[in-house]
Parts: structure tokens; sequence; C-alpha cells
């Protein structure tokens, strides 16, 4: 399913599927988003910055519940599980270090801990990068696999001089080897929101296919301000996908039942946007800890309600604004919105789109808020 959208705008591709009468592959791209599966690999010495970077990734420190110790319980040479306590799907895997002994055969490694399984692997190193996981990185280019990363992570004890250096004579190891687009990604594993983790994600987002890349915006932390934006952009495709199976149904020639607005959806929706938003109580007091700030301070910084609760009361009261709203929405905004052949049923199809775009307006507006009083408040 989600090769079918690479390269794609997700809502074009959504679109098109609707006019094909493929319903079935909206709701599967619907699914998808709202479980954020996605399974990445993060390659390297385990340790402290390994540890703490699997935790950031997930939004956690050290002291969380679920969070990968700097001593891994994991055998030296087994994988270790980690997935994320709000969106059980999106899975960290600890694989060990690529091997440094000669001969080495990158195809073994690569078999023994089932290499191509993984949506994205980050090749994580703390001093310069080593011969052998370049011919890993070779060897997964060799066959169509793009989202291979290297990244230097960064330790207390560097200085920035020290760490461009490092950076510089990776490159060099990389270029040596005849690796033709070289990238060091320098990362500091407590705080992604520095040095080059942005554009990191940046690439990702281009390189995964379209339905894996929105799913992995929507699992991450909101770290900046910039990942809140494409947090909600993603979720407004969400939306259109479910506005469209509303419309979709409403469609069919059956008796309607409240205009077959499912409101079940909403709510599960929103919920995932509380989470990924990280507006919930539990997220907003892990963001305070994090940043040495009172938990109370960032709270009150939320204004909508669904920020603090989803309840399917306030999702129902919205979505029957929205409907009685309907007049002052424009007819040509829904044309294009809508496929062709659901467009008679653009009652049902705008209502949804209405209620639950201004309510992920609202919680994104919270979202930055919350993100720029840590980010500018840090003691």
């Amino acid at each position: 399913m989600a090769d079918v959208f690479k390269g794609l705008n997700l809502i074009e591709a959504l679109k098109e599927s609707m006019e094909n009468n493929k319903l079935s592959d909206v709701k599967d791209a619907m699914e998808d988003l709202l479980i954020s599966r996605i399974n990445l690999a993060v390659v390297g010495d385990r340790g402290e910055e390994k540890a703490s970077f699997m935790n950031s990734l997930r939004g956690l420190g050290p002291e969380d519940e679920g969070s990968a110790p700097s001593k891994s319980p994991v055998a030296p040479e087994e994988v270790g599980g980690y997935p994320d306590p709000k969106h059980p799907d999106f899975r960290l895997w600890d694989l060990p270090s690529v091997p440094t002994t000669s001969p080495f055969e990158p195809e073994g490694y690569m078999n023994r801990y089932k290499f191509l399984r993984y949506n994205a692997v980050f090749m994580t190193f703390t001093q310069i990068i080593l011969s052998n996981s370049v011919d890993v990185f070779l060897e997964a280019l060799s066959l169509q696999r793009q989202t291979v990363y290297f990244i230097l992570l960064a330790s207390v004890e560097n200085t920035d001089e020290n760490l461009e250096e490092m950076k510089k004579a990776s490159l060099e190891v990389l270029k040596s080897q005849g690796v033709k687009q070289r990238k060091v990604y320098l990362v500091r594993p407590s705080n992604l929101e520095k040095c080059d983790f942005p554009g990191l994600l940046e690439d990702m987002v281009k390189d995964l296919p379209e339905i894996r890349a929105h799913a992995l915006l929507l699992a991450l932390p909101t770290l900046t301000p910039t990942l809140v934006t494409l947090k909600k952009e993603s979720f407004k495709a969400l939306i259109w996908a479910a506005a469209s199976i509303s419309g979709g149904m409403s469609a069919i020639p059956v008796p309607l039942v409240a205009s077959m607005v499912d409101s079940s959806i909403a709510v599960r929706i929103l919920t995932k946007a509380q989470l990924s938003l990280c507006v919930d109580d539990e997220s907003v007091e892990r963001l305070a800890r994090q940043h040495q700030l009172e938990p109370t301070r960032l709270k009150e910084l939320r204004t909508c309600v669904l920020s603090v609760e989803v309840t399917k009361v306030e999702i129902k009261r919205r979505l029957a604004a929205a409907e009685k709203d309907l007049g002052t929405v424009s007819s040509k905004l829904v044309e294009m919105a809508l496929p062709r052949h659901a467009r008679s049923a653009s009652r049902s199809f705008t209502a949804m789109l209405q209620a639950l775009n201004s309510a992920i307006d609202e919680m994104a507006a919270d979202a930055e808020k919350i993100v720029a009083a840590a980010l500018g408040g840090e003691k």
C-alpha cells in the first residue's frame, strides 16, 4: 500500500484512489497513518550516546518508563527492540555495531540482522566512520535501499571544533571508498532540535515512501515549531481520508444516518493528534521535566479543550456546528477537494473536513506555544 504513494502528493494520491472507486486503499492509508507503523534500525556501539539518541527519538528521558538504558541488557550480538510508549507500532531496533574484522562480508551482517526489513537505518558512530560500515552502506545502495544514513553522535565531552574535525574526516573516508553522495549528520542525542537532525529529517521525508514519511512525522515528538507545522499538514491528509470515507459512504444509495459522519473515526484522529502534537498531560509534564520547567506553566498555554481531553461529546458538538455552518463554505473549495463521484455527498464530506481541520489548527497552535516556551525557557 505504502509504495503506491511514493513520490506523489498524498492527498492527490488519495483522491485518485477515490476517483477509481478504491475506497479500501483510502481506508488502508488512513489506518497506516493512525498507527504510525514504521521500523527504524540504529546501528552502532551501545552506550550513553546511542541510548540517549533512541530515547530522544521517542520523546523520552533516561528516567522515563520504556527508555533505553545506557548499559544495554541485550546480549552484544543480539537485537534490542524499543517501541514508542505512545505509538506502539513505531519501533526502534538496537542493532550491534558492524564488525571491524577483515576480511568482512557486508552481506553476512545484513542477512543476519535482516537489514532490509527496516524502513530506515541509522549508522551511528562517535569517532570516525569505519571502513566496514561504509561497505554495508554501499551494499544497501546496490540493493536499492536509499534510506541508510551516517550519524555522528556528539558526546558531552566533544567541542564544536572536535566534532567538525571528525565529521570532515568521516567525509574523507566516504570519498576514499567511492561514495558519490557523501553525507554525515552531526546529531546531539539529547538535543535533536540542534545541529543536523532537522536536515536529516527533511532528507528522510524525501526518501521514504509517502505514507511512511507521514507516519514518521506523526510518531516523532514535537522537537521544533517547524515539526509541529509538518505534523499539522500530515493530519490534514489524514482528515481528508476520513472525510472522503464519510463522503463516499454517503454517496452510496442507502438511507443516510446522521449524514453518515463517523464520530468514532474523528475520536481516533484527534486522540492521535493529541499524542502526536504532545499536548496531552503526560507529554507536557515530560517536556517540562526535560527542560526543567514547571509543568503548570506549560499546561496553562493550552486553550483548545481537545488538547486537554478528547471526548466524543465535544467532537459531536463540533461536527454538528460544522454541518450547521455549511452554507458559509465555498462550494468551489468543496468541488476542488472532493472526488467527482462523491460530490453528491459533499455535505457529509465538508462537515467532517471543516470540523476536524479546525480542531487540528487549534491543537497545533497549542503545541507551537508549548514548544516555543520549552525551548525559550530552558534553565
